[in-house]
């Protein structure tokens, strides 16, 4: 569960990059992953959501070149890419994602040199937890400090856009926002309320301590992916409920509307998007009051209607959930985009090995491979190493 620490990951990202290009990187920019306590498929809704950041992140080594070009490295990866033509259609794989940023910020009228870049990261891949934000914000905060620009607010307010805008046109990825505004914008100890429609975001301490109970993530290893078009259609079909009601989104839209809709897959679709957002509400309120049975109870509403009526679980996640409330989490959801990733589970802090015990084996009993598990101790958002 640790993954390691700042001084020693940034160390050794520091190296990889020294040995791919034979100099030392002008910077390591670090950006964490994030694990969603509740809030999905709210974000590009319109709604509410309530990530966490986490302590596992990315790390960016760059230092800038006299010329266009960007060359990348990974220490995940064996495959390198270089271009200077970086828009959309013109990348693929995870240097999209690296590539897009420069694109995005030179797009905003930011003049990006051109970069060498080395990465490295301990965010789980494929697991739900955000790793390709975290890829771009790590970027797009060492950029930032290569090109003297000023780490504010405001500034972070257009990395955010660059990153999803990266995301969106050169990964292809449509997702709305919620993992990039977290990467940037987190505090330490504390989820983050983000209001997608207002725009406005802010801290909600979470006292896990002093409750006794620890954010434990049940990685399922069904690798998801936002590219492979079941996210998108979730979104298409969340635009057609909104077509039809004759709103300007989601968040607009009352449940007795939604009811009235025709369609029963757009109807469900719509459902569970209206009351999750009343969810996220709610569970800020038993956070603030200390009811920490009323959250899980609301994660318990929040992972039935995504797996009923948005229908993004799956036989592993279902399991993770049942098995881990049953041996004594206080409550216990999906989290993230869905079709495989990730559960969030809160959980006493003398009870972790009792669960992680029960899910791992409910899932040998059920003949999944083994599932792996992170504490999400609430961390700070994206920093200069």
């Amino acid at each position: 569960m640790d993954p390691g620490s700042v001084a020693a990951l940034s160390t050794s990202t520091r190296r990889a990059f020294q040995a791919a290009y034979g100099i030392a990187p002008a910077v390591v920019g670090r950006a964490p992953g994030r694990v969603n306590l509740i809030g999905e498929h709210t974000d590009y809704n319109a709604g509410l959501v309530l990530p966490v950041a986490l302590p596992h992140a990315t790390y960016a080594a760059v230092t800038p070149r006299a010329d266009r070009l960007v060359r990348l490295r990974s220490a995940q990866r064996d495959d390198a890419w270089e271009g200077d033509d970086l828009g959309p259609g013109q990348v693929d794989g995870w240097a999209a994602y690296v590539a897009g940023v420069v694109w995005a910020l030179r797009e905003s009228g930011v003049e990006v040199p051109g970069l060498d870049v080395c990465v490295d990261s301990t965010v789980p891949l494929g697991a739900g937890l955000s790793s390709s934000a975290a890829l771009e914000c790590s970027v797009a905060v060492a950029v930032t400090e290569v090109v003297g620009r000023k780490d504010d607010p405001d500034e972070r307010g257009r990395l955010v856009r660059a990153c999803m805008r990266a995301e969106t046109e050169v990964a292809g990825a449509p997702t709305g926002g919620m993992d990039q505004t977290v990467a940037l914008f987190a505090e330490p100890g504390a989820a983050l309320l983000i209001d997608f429609d207002s725009g406005v975001s802010r801290p909600v301490p979470l006292a896990l301590e002093a409750a006794g109970l620890a954010i434990l993530v049940v990685d399922t290893g069904v690798s998801h992916a936002l590219t492979d078009g079941g996210y998108g259609s979730r979104r298409d079909d969340c635009e057609q409920a909104v077509r039809a009601l004759g709103v300007g989104s989601l968040r607009e839209a009352t449940l007795d509307q939604v009811e009235g809709l025709e369609d029963e897959r757009i109807r469900r679709r719509a459902r569970h998007v209206v009351t999750e957002i009343a969810r996220v509400s709610q569970a800020v309120d038993a956070i603030g009051a200390g009811d920490w049975a009323a959250l899980g109870s609301l994660f318990a509403d929040s992972h039935a209607s995504m797996r009923d009526d948005f229908e993004i679980s799956c036989p592993e996640l279902d399991v993770a959930v049942g098995s881990a409330v049953a041996a004594g989490a206080v409550g216990s959801r999906m989290t993230g985009g869905g079709f495989g990733g990730s559960a969030v589970a809160l959980v006493p802090s003398d009870s972790l090995d009792t669960v992680t015990g029960a899910v791992s084996a409910a899932f040998a009993d059920q003949g999944f491979k083994p599932p792996t598990y992170l504490l999400a101790d609430p961390s700070p958002a994206a920093s200069l190493c």
